[in-house]
């Protein structure tokens, strides 16, 4: 389980984060042509997601690597779910109806939350 749960964190916090860090340091229409979303939020919850994507990323693996407070991968991962559970509703309402990736990545992170229960 350590080493499943270390593959998947490994990769959601790499996808994470390097979303997170274009949202945040992007204009919008550096974003477009891969987010057609983008306009049709708010540019600082823009910026907000970017950063809530970051910090999740850091969430999984930080604190599992250091020892200090380890349940905090449970609750990045858990707030991954709930970021790509919000996810799937925005794409479908704005006619763009490529969830693929939004519901593959909802399922890696639950299975992280799983695995981070069983870790622990």
């Amino acid at each position: 389980m350590n080493i499943a749960y270390w593959i998947l964190a490994g990769l959601l916090a790499v996808f994470y984060a390097y979303g997170g860090v274009r949202k945040i340091t992007r204009s919008r229409d550096r974003l477009r042509p891969m987010m057609a979303w983008v306009d049709r939020v708010p540019l600082p919850l823009l910026r907000g997601l970017g950063i809530v994507e970051t910090l999740g990323a850091a969430g999984l693996v930080l604190p599992p690597l250091t020892g200090v407070a380890p349940r905090l991968a449970l609750a990045a991962a858990a707030g991954l779910v709930v970021l790509q559970a919000g996810a799937i509703p925005v794409h479908l309402t704005g006619g763009d109806r490529r969830i693929e990736l939004n519901a593959g990545l909802l399922v890696a992170a639950a299975v992280t939350v799983w695995l981070a229960t069983v870790w622990w």
